[in-house]
């Protein structure tokens, strides 16, 4: 297979649930891949072309006062297999949870790392997915831009052989709907993000 060092054509879907927070938070999107990307922003729908060392900050204001969480889509983005940075701001519990899923396949490289939001620290980190993928992924799974997770739209799928690849290379990502292991992180209610690719 071809390595996708070789395509321009690279999408991040960033999903984003918001439920009640006080801050507003910022991500900053940065391309370290030799390579273009195309970030997707959710909920604003917003998408931007980052050409290799370029970043991208995306504001994303949090009501003080939202009354539920939704998850929230956009259909425009592209298809699957893409690799996906999921944020869940301000829960009940004042904290913010993240995670990067590789349950509609990956894409590329990724990383998410927080900034310390008000002198207290993230007690993780945040969640790295450093390996080309692609360029191991098995013949079957293999698509044109990426690498294909069958337990993608499957809420009962898992763990499966399938899954253990994409769980060996990148052991901190989700890779099927109820994947448990370790790959939530928290920080900080305000803190502010970078999603880097190809870390």
């Amino acid at each position: 297979m071809a390595s996708l060092a070789n395509s321009s054509v690279h999408l991040l879907l960033l999903v984003v649930v918001l439920a009640a927070a006080a801050d507003a938070v910022t991500f900053t999107i940065v391309n370290k891949c030799g390579y273009t990307v195309w970030p997707a922003a959710l909920p604003s729908g917003d998408g931007n072309q980052l050409d290799p060392g370029q970043s991208w900050a995306v504001l994303g204001a949090v009501p003080r006062r939202a009354t539920a969480a939704a998850r929230l889509r956009c259909a425009a983005v592209g298809a699957p297999p893409v690799t996906v940075a999921e944020f869940s701001l301000g829960q009940a519990s004042k904290d913010d949870y993240f995670d990067i899923s590789l349950v509609d396949g990956f894409n590329a490289p990724m990383a998410i790392v927080p900034a310390a939001a008000g002198g207290r620290r993230c007690p993780r980190g945040g969640p790295r997915c450093a390996a080309e993928i692609t360029l191991q992924c098995p013949g079957e799974l293999r698509a044109k831009a990426g690498c294909s997770n069958p337990c993608r739209g499957n809420s009962t799928c898992g763990p499966t052989k399938d899954t253990e690849f994409f769980k060996k290379l990148c052991p901190e990502t989700v890779t099927y709907a109820r994947d448990g292991q370790g790959t939530t992180f928290t920080c900080p209610a305000g803190t502010d993000y970078q999603i880097v690719f190809c870390p």
